[in-house]
């Protein structure tokens, strides 16, 4: 198979959703298809019998939530999926974020109860800059939601997208009895309970069929074709080059838990996704079809194998073909590296990769040579754009609380916040490590990884901060005497930059109208601005 067909056979896409919208299920469903898995975990309010698959931190496993981004490769329908699923809770929006800009595709999970929730509009916010395709699937049908009508109109307003249904939902809660595929023009019957994949569907392209009426009842029946012949009328006929180009979401209804209407989503799916797109840099963009090779570090994990202590970058491929043990340029090291062990993912499990090609996640054993959004070359001297960053908002001290055991606290926090989740500062008096994070559940997970995975003990005390500022200046002299007065509220962070804990918003801006010499950069971009 040549680098053209390999290339248009992948599809890379992500699962996003608010929390406990079902997207981590969605996500097994998806795998079962595709026979990655044969039996699905059961997540049922926060308690995981069995693990959800891609759910491997013991951490996940056991509040029953997903903290960190994972990969898993799987062959459906003559296509190799490319699927990230990613966290729902907001404390760790930031990796999924970053996951968004390592996809050329999104689907979007919505709760029919609730719909359309805060996070689920921070998350197409993101999609919306890059005017990423989405595919919307309404989720729980088997639970006593809002009417299709309603959720479509609030997708619409909260989203700034226009939405054309795919499949239409045949009553809901106790009176859901299957979708009709719009597209397809089949019926599919909900059986409720049914633990493995559903069986073929009615074909029904007339919904004057006396067999509809049969299958349905007289009542179901006729308000099906009242709802289809409406939904056909007031939204456009699907064309996928407004989905493609980002301005149409094509919407599904189904009920994950249950495995229904998952495959109408899988299969219209792999027939209008986009193949790998072209991304970014700093000079030009590079197109998948460009036969040198080219990819971008947009995430990286510690210990996704306790028992090994490793350390995976997960890399994105966009262009040419990645092989194993052959050098390639580190673009911020300026220096070759050569990898002998990449693999490929299905969540915790992965196995070794020969070759790669543009849309495959691949990762690389790092000995701390990789920061996330670095880039990897076949000599040519680029940086990807866009692995967007954010400034923390919360502030806690690291206290040690085993003094043996501070070799093990140093690494484990170095390693850990190196993953992207956190920030790493220490006071340039008296070397107090402080982290900051977007939300206090970080605090959690970190500290229970310390000491799962490293076996250090620690405890984070609340900082009188408000804001980390980057510090830079024309004027060294000013710069200098700056820290000097401010030295117990100067921080440095992994790389030894120069950082204001400013103690409020009122001293911030205070500093900031009496040094008018000095720039405060208030997002942790500056970094990504410096290293590059």
């Amino acid at each position: 198979m040549g680098s053209h067909e390999e290339i248009e056979r992948r599809r890379t896409f992500a699962v996003i959703s608010h929390p406990d919208a079902g997207k981590t299920t969605l996500t097994e469903k998806l795998l079962l298809y595709g026979g990655a898995i044969q039996t699905a975990g059961a997540v049922k309010s926060n308690k995981i019998r069995k693990g959800a698959t891609s759910d491997f931190m013991d951490i996940e496993r056991q509040r029953g939530i997903s903290v960190s981004t994972s990969v898993m490769t799987f062959s459906y329908g003559g296509r190799l999926i490319n699927l990230l699923d990613t966290p729902g809770h907001k404390d760790f929006a930031e990796d999924t974020f970053r996951t968004l800009t390592a996809v050329d595709s999104v689907v979007l999970v919505i709760d029919c109860v609730k719909g359309v929730e805060e996070q689920t509009e921070r998350l197409m916010q993101v999609c919306r800059m890059r005017d990423t395709p989405v595919i919307i699937f309404i989720n729980k049908l088997d639970l006593e939601g809002r009417d299709p009508y309603t959720l479509l109109d609030q997708l619409e307003e909260k989203l700034s997208i226009r939405v054309r249904p795919m499949t239409w939902p045949i009553g809901i809660g106790a009176t859901f009895q299957g979708v009709y595929d719009l597209y397809r023009g089949k019926l599919r019957l909900f059986e409720p309970e049914k633990t493995k994949v559903e069986a073929t569907s009615l074909d029904i392209a007339d919904l004057a069929d006396p067999e509809l009426d049969r299958r349905l009842g007289v009542e179901a029946a006729a308000m099906l074709r009242e709802e289809v012949e409406l939904v056909n009328g007031v939204y456009d006929p699907f064309e996928r080059s407004t989905y493609l180009d980002g301005k149409v979401a094509p919407v599904f209804f189904g009920s994950a838990v249950n495995n229904f209407g998952v495959k109408e989503t899988l299969d219209t799916f792999i027939d209008i996704a986009p193949p790998p797109l072209p991304r970014a840099t700093d000079q030009g963009p590079v197109s998948p079809e460009d036969p040198a090779f080219s990819g971008f570090v947009f995430k990286i994990h510690a210990n996704l194998d306790p028992n090994h202590r490793d350390r995976l970058a997960f890399l994105r491929i966009c262009s040419g073909r990645f092989q194993r043990n052959t050098f390639y340029h580190h673009v911020r090291l300026d220096r070759p590296v050569r990898f002998s062990n990449p693999t490929a993912f299905l969540a915790a499990s992965k196995h070794l990769v020969e070759e790669a090609w543009p849309g495959d996640v691949i990762g690389l054993f790092d000995t701390g040579i990789f920061k996330i959004g670095d880039t990897l070359t076949e000599g040519a001297k680029f940086h990807f754009r866009g692995i967007p960053s954010f400034s923390p908002e919360l502030f806690r001290e690291l206290v040690n609380l085993d003094p043996m055991r501070s070799k093990q606290l140093d690494k484990g926090i170095r390693q850990l916040t190196d993953e992207g989740v956190a920030q790493l500062f220490t006071q340039v008096q008296g070397s107090k490590k402080i982290v900051g994070t977007v939300g206090e559940l970080q605090f959690e997970v970190i500290r229970y990884r310390l000491e799962k995975e490293y076996g250090a003990s620690c405890a984070f005390h609340a900082v009188q901060a408000y804001k980390a500022c980057w510090l830079t200046s024309d004027d060294a002299a000013a710069l200098d005497e700056f820290c000097r007065i401010k030295a117990g509220q100067i921080v440095l962070d992994k790389d030894d930059n120069r950082v204001f804990m400013a103690p409020s918003a009122y001293i911030l801006d205070l500093e900031q109208r009496n040094n008018p010499a000095i720039v405060f950069h208030m997002t942790s971009e500056f970094k990504t601005a410096m290293a590059g």
